[in-house]
C-alpha cells in the first residue's frame, strides 16, 4: 500500500518523491507536468507492472534511516542488515549557481556508497512512458543507458556495471556508484566526480539561501523545511509555482474526486509569494512577478483564469491517464484541470497583491515600475467590474455561483493595493481613483456580506452562512484584528465549522457526517485568526498540533485524517507549508525576548 511518507528532491525545474527504502516513486520528466517516468505512486500494488520506479535492491534490512542533509533538499537514505552491512544513499536534483545564473537541469543524481561491511546491491532502472502505458525503448551503451520516452529520453550515465544494471543482477559494492539520470547528453568528466562536485555544489547553494533568509526564533526546523519545499515547487525558468508536484491523490478514502496540482494558480501562488517574503526570500516573487505579467499580456482581451500552465500554457482540459489505476486504487489518474475555465474573481486581487512588495522593497535588483503598475492596472479594472458579480466556490463546488464575500474582499484588496502602489510612485490622480473605487467595493461589501442578525460577515452576499476563507479579512487588512465584526466572524465560524482539532471548509460539508479527513490550510487560517484576535496560547496549542501531523521528514499534503496521522491531498501541499510558515511567524516569541 502506497502513502505520503515520502521524502521530496527537487530543484525548480523537476522533483520527485522518494519513500522510505529509497524507491523514487513518482517523477515528472522533464518538468513538473511532464509524463511521469516514475508513476508507481499512482499505481496499486496487487496491479503494477514491472516498471515505473527506480530503486535500489538490498536483501535483509534490519534498519532504515532516512534524513535530509542538514538545511538542504538533498535527501539520505542508510540501510543497515543482520550482518552489519550498510549502504547510504544519496539523492539530489543539482541546482547552484552556474555562469551567473541558478543551473536547475532536469536531473537527478544518485550517488549509493558503502558504510561498512561488503553489501550487495541490485539496481532496478525501470522508467515508464506514455503515463504508465508502456515501457520505453531501451538502448545501451558503454557506460550509459537511454530510456525513450514519450517527451524525452532519459539517460543514465554511471560508473556501475551496464550489464548489472541491465540484467538487474546484484554485486558487491566496494566504494560507490553514481547514477546520473536526466537528458540524452554526454557528461564530460567520470560520473563520481560530476556527482561529489554537484553534490557539495547543492548542499552549498541551500544552505547559503537559508542562511539568508529571516527564521523566526521557534519552530525554525519546520520552517526551514517548508521553505525549501516552496522553494523546490517554483519553476526557475518562467517564474510559476506549482500548488504539488502530484496529481489525483483523492482528499480521503472515500473521496470522489481528485485533481492534478501540477500547475500554477494564481491563488496559491500569492500566498507562496507572500510566505517566503515574510522570510525574506524575495527572488520566487521577482520571478514570479514576470511570470504574471507575461500572463496578463497574453490573455488581453480574453478573462483572467485561476490557473495556468508552468509554461504559461492556458487551456488545461482534463483527461486521464486510464493506464494508471490510481492511488491506492483510487483513480481515474487526471492530466490536467478543468478550473482553467471556471470564474473565480478573487484572482485579480491574488495577482496584484503578490506583486505589490516588489514595487516597496528597496533591495530588488529590478523594483517594479510604472510600466508594470499599468498592466496591473488591467486586473484592477477588472477587479472593479466583477466584484459584485457571481463566480464559483472557492472550494470548486459545482452549483455554488454567487457573490462570495472572499472574491469580493480579494477585488477590494486589488484596488487598495493599488492605490498605495500610486502613491508610492507619486501618481496623485490614479492613487485618488483607486482609493474610491476601493472605498466604493468597501462599502458595499459591508452592506451586503455583513449579516447582523448572526453577527458575522457571510460567504455570500445576503447570505447566512459562514465559511474558512472569511478568516482571512484581518490577513488582507480589510479589516482590523480587534473590529467586532472580525472577532464576531471568528467566533461563528468557530462554532459552525470546528471539529475537534480542525476546521471545516464551509457549513454544510459535514452534511453525510463529519469528514474523515481535514484540509489543512483551513485550520491553518484558523490559528492565524486566534493570534489576531489575541488568543495566542489556544493559537499555539492548536499549531503544535498541525506541526505532530507532518510526516517523518517534515512535510505536508493537503488534507489530514482527523484520527491519527494518515495525509492525503496532492503532495507536497503548497497551501499547507505555506500555512505553517505563516502561524509560525505570526506565533514566534520575538528573538529580542527570547533570551
Amino acid at each position: 500500500m502506497n502513502t505520503l511518507e515520502l521524502g521530496l528532491i527537487g530543484n525548480s525545474r523537476t522533483s520527485a518523491l522518494i519513500d522510505k527504502n529509497a524507491r523514487i516513486v513518482w517523477w515528472c520528466y522533464p518538468t513538473f507536468d511532464s509524463d511521469p517516468v516514475c508513476c508507481r505512486l499512482m499505481q496499486p500494488d496487487d496491479t503494477a507492472p514491472a516498471y515505473g520506479y527506480i530503486d535500489v535492491g538490498f536483501d535483509k534490512i534490519r534498519q532504515a534511516d532516512q534524513y535530509y542533509e542538514r538545511n538542504s533538499a538533498v535527501l539520505v537514505t542508510r540501510f543497515g542488515d543482520n550482518a552489519h552491512n550498510v549502504i547510504e544513499i544519496i539523492d539530489f536534483a543539482p541546482c547552484f549557481p552556474m555562469h551567473d545564473r541558478l543551473f536547475t537541469p532536469s536531473t537527478i543524481i544518485r550517488i549509493i556508497r558503502r558504510v561498512a561491511g561488503r553489501p550487495r546491491i541490485t539496481l532496478r532502472i525501470r522508467p515508464a512512458a506514455n503515463y504508465g502505458s508502456d515501457a520505453p525503448q531501451v538502448l545501451a551503451g558503454a557506460h550509459h543507458i537511454s530510456y525513450k520516452g514519450s517527451e524525452q529520453t532519459l539517460r543514465v550515465t554511471t560508473d556501475a556495471s551496464i550489464s548489472s544494471i541491465l540484467d538487474e543482477k546484484p554485486f558487491f559494492l566496494n566504494d560507490s556508484v553514481t547514477l546520473i539520470l536526466g537528458p540524452d547528453q554526454a557528461v564530460e568528466s567520470a560520473p563520481q566526480d560530476i556527482g561529489r562536485a554537484y553534490y557539495e555544489a547543492t548542499v552549498r547553494y541551500w544552505q547559503n539561501w537559508i542562511h539568508n533568509i529571516s527564521l523566526p526564533f521557534e519552530w525554525q526546523d519546520a520552517v526551514i523545511r517548508a521553505a525549501i519545499t516552496l522553494r523546490m515547487n517554483t519553476f526557475y525558468d518562467t517564474g510559476a509555482i506549482i500548488a504539488a508536484v502530484t496529481t489525483s491523490i483523492p482528499g480521503s478514502s472515500a473521496a470522489r474526486h481528485n485533481r492534478d496540482y501540477r500547475y500554477s494558480w494564481v491563488r496559491d501562488s500569492y500566498f507562496v509569494v507572500s510566505a517566503l517574503n515574510r522570510l525574506g526570500a524575495t527572488g520566487t516573487m521577482e520571478r514570479y512577478l514576470q511570470y504574471i505579467l507575461n500572463i496578463i499580456a497574453d490573455s488581453k482581451g480574453l478573462p483572467f483564469q485561476p490557473v495556468y500552465g508552468i509554461h504559461r500554457n492556458a487551456d488545461l482540459t482534463e483527461r486521464t491517464a486510464d493506464s494508471l489505476g490510481g492511488y491506492n486504487g483510487r483513480g481515474p489518474v487526471r492530466i490536467g484541470n478543468n478550473a482553467c475555465h471556471e470564474t473565480q474573481n478573487d484572482v485579480y486581487g491574488s495577482a496584484v497583491l503578490a506583486c505589490t512588495q516588489a514595487f516597496f522593497d528597496k533591495r530588488l535588483h529590478r523594483p517594479a515600475d510604472r510600466n508594470v503598475f499599468a498592466d496591473l492596472e488591467r486586473l484592477g479594472e477588472e477587479a472593479l467590474a466583477r466584484y459584485n458579480q457571481p463566480d464559483v466556490d472557492i472550494w470548486h463546488r459545482e452549483g455554488h455561483e454567487h457573490i462570495h464575500t472572499f472574491s469580493s474582499v480579494m477585488c477590494w484588496a486589488a484596488c487598495d493595493r493599488l492605490a498605495a502602489i500610486a502613491r508610492e510612485l507619486n501618481m496623485k490622480t490614479r492613487a485618488l481613483q483607486w482609493e474610491t473605487h476601493a472605498k466604493t467595493i468597501r462599502d458595499d461589501i459591508l452592506a451586503h456580506a455583513w449579516n447582523e442578525t448572526i453577527g458575522s460577515f457571510t460567504t455570500t452576499w445576503d447570505g447566512d452562512e459562514v465559511n474558512a476563507s472569511l478568516l482571512l479579512m484581518a490577513e488582507l487588512r480589510f479589516t482590523e484584528p480587534d473590529d467586532p465584526r472580525f472577532t464576531g466572524t471568528v467566533a461563528r465560524i468557530g462554532e459552525r465549522l470546528l471539529r475537534g482539532d480542525f476546521l471545516l471548509r464551509y457549513e454544510g460539508e459535514d452534511t453525510d457526517g463529519v469528514p474523515d479527513t481535514a484540509l489543512l490550510v483551513c485550520t491553518f487560517w484558523w490559528i492565524l485568526a486566534l493570534a489576531y484576535i489575541g488568543e495566542k496560547d489556544k493559537a499555539r496549542a492548536a499549531f503544535e498540533k498541525i506541526l505532530s501531523r507532518r510526516n517523518r521528514l517534515g512535510l505536508l499534503s493537503a488534507d489530514v485524517s482527523r484520527e491519527g496521522n494518515e495525509l492525503w491531498g496532492n503532495f507536497p501541499q503548497t497551501y499547507s507549508m505555506v500555512g505553517l510558515i505563516q502561524c509560525a511567524v505570526r506565533l514566534s516569541i520575538p528573538w529580542e525576548n527570547a533570551f
